[in-house]
């Protein structure tokens, strides 16, 4: 009702969804939190300038186990002895934590959290890059931060953002934070984008990776009354996005016996259309089709580590 109207009264949210204005109240203090909105006397309005963004204490506690889940699936796609860039944010902070178990793995990041995640990881190397420390997110940011990513090359960069969509892809709030995360995505081979649910259909003011430039999205199975976000996902889907769906079952423990080990997170994964279809580099020592893969000679641990398990279960959102 927002985005179609521009700002909502309490009275009138209470009125069409059939609840109190308490709980009215509640849910767009919510929203608020989450950035889709911002709450005005007796009401609701569209984010001002899409300049709002939440502080990283209440983005931790926001769809945290989805997070758990996106990240437990983004890090079955890294193997030993690769070199990956972990952007700031909350759900690239999960992943940092299951990175720890991946031997002779090397993480370029500008995330103190994601830093300190990796920290006691004794077969990991963590390169940080250089720059000015924003307090909001814990992330070096500015020209500093840019430029200590120049000439570097790495098999595929994790991101996340505020919002997701498939007209502008991902986005941010904070300019310098942008600046940052376009810095890092030209650092990779590939990008993958980390987004729970709640941010598909959500844009803010700055740009960080064009949807065309996405090679796949890592998120969770939206509601089922979720509309916008199924919606959101097709038409990623439709412009060539790999997608990626966590479902439920994921997260840590024994695996077929093993201690200690992760067990592999559910997934269903929506092949771009025909015709369409991303092009996923090849793996080591197999010829490199015309048109796919990196630069020429380009040798990338992480060649074949996005190709399909074959238990995968393969979902075409056209059927639905």
């Amino acid at each position: 009702m927002v985005r179609a109207n521009g700002a909502v009264s309490l009275r009138e949210l209470a009125r069409v969804v059939q609840t109190s204005e308490v709980t009215v109240r509640r849910d767009v203090r919510a929203l608020e939190a989450e950035g889709l909105l911002d709450r005005r006397h007796g009401g609701a309005v569209l984010p001002g300038g899409f300049t709002r963004e939440s502080g990283f204490p209440q983005k931790s506690h926001l769809a945290t186990a989805e997070k758990t889940a996106i990240a437990d699936l983004a890090a079955s796609f890294v193997e030993e002895g690769e070199a990956v860039v972990v952007g700031a944010g909350t759900t690239t902070q999960e992943l940092a934590r299951r990175l720890a178990r991946v031997p002779g793995l090397t993480v370029v990041t500008n995330s103190l959290l994601v830093a300190q995640a990796l920290a006691h990881a004794n077969r990991v190397e963590v390169v940080m890059t250089g720059g000015t420390l924003r307090g909001s997110n814990y992330a070096l940011v500015g020209s500093g931060a840019e430029q200590s990513l120049q000439g570097l090359r790495v098999s595929r960069a994790f991101l996340s953002g505020s919002g997701l969509t498939a007209e502008r892809g991902l986005s941010t709030s904070n300019m310098l934070s942008a600046s940052v995360d376009r810095a890092l995505v030209q650092a990779a081979a590939e990008v993958v984008v980390l987004a729970d649910h709640t941010k598909l259909g959500t844009d803010t003011m700055f740009q960080t990776v064009p949807t065309d430039v996405i090679t796949r999205l890592v998120t969770d199975e939206p509601p089922a009354h979720d509309d916008r976000a199924a919606t959101e996902l097709q038409a990623l889907a439709d412009q060539g996005v790999h997608i990626s769906v966590a479902g439920p079952g994921a997260g840590s423990g024994p695996a077929a016996g093993v201690p200690g080990e992760p067990v592999p997170a559910r997934r269903r994964d929506v092949p771009p259309l025909p015709g369409q279809r991303r092009s996923l580099p090849l793996g080591p020592g197999r010829p490199e089709a015309p048109g796919q893969g990196g630069p020429p000679g380009a040798q990338l641990r992480s060649a074949v580590s996005l190709d399909q398990p074959p238990t995968a279960r393969v979902a075409d959102l056209r059927r639905r």
